[in-house]
């Protein structure tokens, strides 16, 4: 069975915690996992998300990695510089790559509402488009970046 092939890369991964998140009238699993065991769950993310897909019938699932922010006065915590990956900014990309894994981001823009509001159009790869029912998710992934960033954003793929 393919699940014996993540067999060997599941050894050294664990998840921190999950949450359910009501996504249009359907439920949405978002599962996040340590920063320390996430390149493993890059590795087979495609894979997880199929089996874990099929195991809680058909709910969409969403991996995210925990990951630090650290505030401006970050000289509280002793330290003396703010790596760039802890910034708010740097964090939250890396929340937007997370959530749409295994695709890619194929590029973005961000329209600025008259009333002052921001919107990030996100770009999907147009390769992925036909993979592993990717379009059913596009509202799911904006429902986990909004919870989780509390930033609208709309995943769309290029017109052809």
């Amino acid at each position: 069975s393919p699940s014996s092939d993540i067999k060997a890369d599941l050894r050294d991964v664990y998840m921190s915690s999950a949450q359910e998140l009501e996504v249009k009238n359907r439920l949405a699993l978002v599962v996040h996992f340590p920063f320390r065991v996430w390149k493993t769950v890059r590795k087979i993310q495609g894979r997880l998300i199929r089996e874990l897909e099929k195991k809680f019938n058909k709910k969409h699932v969403v991996f995210v990695a925990n990951r630090t922010i650290l505030d401006k006065n970050f000289r509280r915590k002793g330290l003396q510089v703010r790596p760039r990956s802890r910034t708010l900014t740097s964090v939250h990309e890396s929340i937007l790559e997370d959530v749409v894994g295994p695709t890619e981001i194929f590029g973005k823009r961000t329209r600025i509402g008259v009333d002052g509001s921001k919107l990030l159009k996100v770009i999907l790869d147009p390769k992925d488009k036909d993979k592993e029912n990717v379009e059913n998710k596009l509202a799911t992934f904006s429902a986990v970046y909004k919870k989780l960033t509390n930033k609208e954003a709309v995943f769309t793929f290029p017109e052809a």
